[in-house]
């Protein structure tokens, strides 16, 4: 089991350590609900170090990237993040990703915890071009600063002018008294609020600084259950539940990152799927009767028949009610559908609704 950098301040803090990806990882400090409220209203502090960071860097980078990657990466500037995903061969999905663009010949990819060895492996399987690969993600720490407040709570830090950043893009600065710390208006909460990128050897020192500067507005630590609940309210997907190798981009509703206007990684079959028309959907629905859909349970029409399957659901501490996604014949995936979840063999009724299922 692998430790980040904030190992340690977690356990010190209290924190419930759980094995997540291969990381020894805090689910929650003081409990689920209560996190997940403190990163809607206020700001909080995800340590996820676990995530993956690749180098791409050469004359030919950027065709790598285009080669790999299902969304149009030339449309990226210096400084400009883009959400992609990296097609498999079959029709599924390898991992989803961002891609940064450093500058011309420099990009960074963020992959997922539980998948960065196999996607260093898929694309040095197409690098055929000599770009130059480095995976530094043992070496780099990744904090989530999230929330309405979050500026609030950082800019005294930084000498970058957090306010005026714009959704999706980065920039390197002074943070925390610490030069070349890339900070990025990104996150995966739906609550707004900053990802920050650095060395391992500065982790404790930049917690530290993080949580002095925001005491006055309230900041506290947050886990990987308020992660989970407050990226499901958004209707974002999680690779290993809602995305995987068998699910396809455009049965998933990532067409907006599945760009045709050149080719990658199983393209053709892809367009000729868009063309045909897809057989099942990811949709979001809201449970109308009393129950909360898990991972995995069926998904019914009125008569019984299977026709899907659950892939992320809870109890939504924001919308007190429980609302899930999942995959459905696509006859049931117009919004306002009505469909049954199999609960301990009960028809639960639910209805398709178009996420987010929060809205700020």
């Amino acid at each position: 089991m692998k430790n980040t950098a904030l190992t340690d301040i977690h356990t010190k803090l209290g924190a419930k350590m759980v094995p997540f990806a291969g990381y020894n990882m805090p689910v929650q400090y003081t409990g689920i609900n209560a996190e997940h409220e403190t990163v809607r209203k206020g700001v909080g502090v995800f340590d996820v170090s676990h995530m993956g960071e690749f180098i791409l860097k050469g004359d030919h980078a950027l065709d790598l990237i285009q080669r790999v990657t299902s969304n149009d990466a030339s449309k990226l500037y210096d400084g400009k993040v883009q959400y992609s995903c990296l097609p498999n061969e079959d029709g599924g999905i390898v991992d989803d990703l961002l891609v940064y663009r450093i500058d011309e010949k420099t990009y960074m990819l963020v992959v997922n915890a539980s998948n960065i060895d196999k996607d260093w492996n898929w694309i040095s399987k197409y690098n055929t071009m000599g770009v130059d690969m480095k995976n530094i993600s043992n070496r780099t720490s990744l904090l989530a600063i999230q929330g309405p407040k979050a500026a609030e709570a950082l800019q005294s830090l930084t000498d970058i002018d957090l306010v005026s950043m714009e959704y999706y893009t980065f920039k390197k600065g002074n943070f925390a008294g610490i030069e070349n710390v890339l900070v990025s208006a990104t996150g995966y909460t739906g609550a707004g609020g900053f990802e920050i990128y650095f060395e391992n050897q500065y982790a404790e020192h930049i917690w530290d600084a993080i949580f002095k500067a925001g005491e006055p507005l309230g900041i506290k630590p947050i886990g990987l259950g308020a992660r989970d609940t407050l990226r499901l309210e958004m209707g974002f997907c999680l690779y290993g539940n809602d995305i995987d190798d068998a699910t396809s981009p455009l049965e998933a509703g990532l067409g907006w990152v599945t760009k045709f206007n050149k080719e990658f990684t199983n393209s053709a079959a892809l367009q000729q799927q868009k063309q045909a028309g897809i057989s099942r959907k990811l949709v979001g629905f809201e449970m109308i009767d009393r129950g909360i859909p898990r991972h995995d349970y069926l998904i019914v029409d009125a008569n019984g028949n299977n026709i899907g399957k659950v892939t992320s659901g809870t109890q939504s501490p924001s919308l007190q009610k429980a609302i899930g996604m999942g995959y459905v014949d696509t006859e049931f995936a117009k919004e306002g559908s009505e469909i049954y979840i199999s609960i301990r063999d009960n028809k639960v009724k639910a209805k398709v609704v178009k996420p987010p299922f929060y809205k700020a």
